[in-house]
């Protein structure tokens, strides 16, 4: 036969590499696979065309890979003859155990597991078989990987308590004992309400069509809208053209921009007024009277100071937030504004703060060896074990920086993985978990089966039973508002960022400083120009990426440290309170880093950062 295999490759005009070893492979996947030598050529054929193989040449180094093309063709052809059958191939993570490795149940890839959880595991796939559905994650895998051994699991990183709570402190998961798992599954998960705020974003809507105009208009309005709510605060004048030469002290608001392609530098800060009071010229400030300052191209501030030459503002000021109830109100008509606020402190008074549990995790969600989606398995698992009323998973899903994606090794399209994958284990989760859980998706720019633009549209999942929000987007869940991002803006932040900090004064913690920035320039994405690799349409970024008023929790996931941090909001007015000014802003860290797992977190939350407990647990 190998004869015959040798001589079907020349006819069909290849030359093989490693003669001997090949032909010994090839002599073994037909008789798999029951080919013809024909058969398999044909096959290779299209395996080579696919691949955009440069020579005629058949290599060793291709035959696992031919070896998946044979698998997924067995695959497709199997699933027309009989939809019921699925056929595993060495790229799925639920392997089928053979009969004789029953009594190896007890160990998964060499590392022992807890009775409990194992009996809990148990359960769990005995539910699933009752649906005719099996669950990926609890299925014991003979696939031995570098997440797979991993010996430290769902350790604690960090933790912020401000509830009672008999959990141990340990840093260590408690296992629960069984019967209290069984107990906690049979009594019904309390629903969470949930309301998403559009943003006029819709799956399928029109992007690159943006054009200068839209550029101009989106900056403009920004500055507008910042010099119109610092007026209306009473606590500044009406703003002046700060490139005229006056010795008089003056009020100029405007963007910071950079004098050149390089990063900002004390030489090259330059402040862009609106068109209706410098129409748009630009002039150079100078920070160096001031003891702290944090500022970076794209940011809108005000600015106290004097420019006697007429070439260079002398700030002894820097104004880089406005009064939030200002900001929230200030499009709004009076009587509306009036309306506004008698239907906000009605609710107050007949809302009580109720606790919402929630696990935060943001992808990638498998690790970069394999598109097994390990880490997605396991933390479903985990949720299934601790019951949150609300789980919420951000981007990216089909990671297009993930190894396999960009050499396009991959048989399936982006969108099969998808389905396949990620959809099939999320909704066997939620059909698990009954119809009171809830579980939100936010896509990402990186995600490789989606629209590449930002802002960006929700994926399109009505007929699931997902909660679908745009990238950035805002939802209310419980009567507190939650605002997500995927796009790394603090990453971008860090790098773009200029500041000095006073021996004395402003405490030097830059994470909640950059976090602040997304506050107080009340926007998702305040840098501008964007960061290389963003793809803005400023035809949508006007509505879909403001920020009207303060959330509760903002989640920012970021390829920068792990963190979770109560944000003291600045510029409010005099009266209001000190809880109505804070902000939880989080950063899960990312689910799969590199080979090894990564962090998200569990937040028990009950209406304010100073009733909350929310650890940040490694994978």
């Amino acid at each position: 036969m190998e004869e015959e295999i040798k001589a079907e490759f020349l006819k069909s005009g290849f030359t093989l590499d490693e003669e001997q070893e090949i032909l010994k492979k090839c002599h073994t996947f037909c008789q798999d696979y029951g080919l013809e030598p024909s058969d398999l050529v044909s096959s290779w054929e299209i395996y080579y065309l696919n691949r955009q193989l440069d020579e005629s040449v058949v290599k060793d180094a291709e035959m696992d890979g031919f070896l998946g093309h044979l698998q997924s063709e067995q695959l497709g052809a199997s699933a027309k003859k009989d939809p019921g059958l699925h056929m595993y191939s060495f790229k799925d993570v639920d392997m089928v155990l053979d009969a004789e490795d029953e009594d190896a149940k007890d160990v998964i890839l060499g590392t022992p597991i807890d009775k409990s959880e194992k009996l809990q595991l148990d359960i769990y796939d005995s539910a699933h078989k009752t649906n005719g559905n099996i669950y990926s994650s609890e299925r014991k895998s003979k696939l031995v990987t570098p997440f797979g051994k991993r010996s430290n699991k769902f350790v604690v990183k960090f933790n912020i308590d401000n509830l009672p709570t008999i959990e141990t402190a340990n840093g260590i998961e408690e296992h629960y004992d069984l019967e209290d798992g069984i107990i906690k599954r049979v009594q019904p998960l309390k629903s969470s309400s949930l309301v998403v705020h559009r943003s006029g974003l819709e799956p399928g809507c029109r992007f690159m069509y943006d054009t200068i105009e839209d550029r101009f208009n989106a900056i403009e309005n920004r500055i507008r809208k910042h010099a119109a709510a610092l007026v209306a605060s009473s606590l500044y004048e009406e703003p002046m053209d700060p490139s005229v030469a006056s010795q008089r002290s003056m009020f100029a608001v405007g963007m910071i921009c950079c004098d050149g392609e390089g990063h900002l530098n004390d030489k090259s800060i330059l402040l862009q007024s609106s068109v209706e009071h410098s129409r748009g010229q630009l002039v150079r400030l100078e920070l160096n009277k001031l003891s702290y300052f944090s500022v970076f191209p794209g940011q809108v501030v005000g600015i106290k100071g004097h420019n006697p030459s007429g070439h260079c503002l002398i700030a002894s000021e820097l104004v880089d937030s406005v009064p939030l109830s200002i900001a929230a109100d200030a499009d709004l008509p009076p009587t509306k504004k009036q309306a506004l606020d008698g239907e906000i402190q009605a609710t107050h008074l007949s809302s009580t703060p109720t606790e919402t549990t929630m696990i935060i995790a943001a992808g990638p969600f498998t690790t970069t060896d394999n598109l097994l989606f390990e880490p997605l398995s396991e933390l479903l698992a985990y949720a299934t074990r601790n019951s949150p009323q609300l789980l919420i998973l951000l981007g990216p899903f089909i990671d297009s920086e993930h190894p396999q994606i960009k050499k396009g090794t991959v048989d399936l399209s982006f969108d099969d993985i998808f389905q396949s994958e990620v959809l099939r284990m999320v909704q066997d989760y939620l059909e698990y978990m009954g119809p009171n859980a809830r579980l939100v998706m936010v896509p990402s720019i990186r995600d490789a089966n989606h629209d590449f633009v930002f802002p960006q549209p929700a994926f399109d999942l009505d007929s699931l039973d997902i909660t679908s929000l745009n990238n950035p987007g805002i939802f209310e869940a419980d009567q507190f508002m939650i605002g997500c991002c995927t796009v790394d803006i603090l990453k971008h932040l860090s790098g773009e960022e200029m500041s000095r900090h006073s021996m004395d004064g402003q405490p030097n913690d830059r994470l909640s400083r950059l976090a602040n920035h997304i506050l107080s320039q009340q926007s998702f994405y305040p840098l501008y120009p964007p960061a290389e690799g963003v793809p803005m349409d400023f035809s949508l970024a006007s509505e879909a990426l403001h920020i009207s008023s303060v959330p509760d929790l903002l989640i920012l996931p970021s390829d920068i440290k792990y963190f979770v941090k109560v944000l003291p909001v600045g510029g409010t007015t005099e009266g209001e309170e000190e809880q109505m000014k804070r902000c939880v802003c989080i950063n899960p860290g990312r689910l799969a880093k590199g080979e090894g797992g990564g962090t998200f977190v569990e937040l028990k939350y009950q209406g304010s950062s100073d009733k909350m407990n929310a650890s940040i647990i490694s994978i």
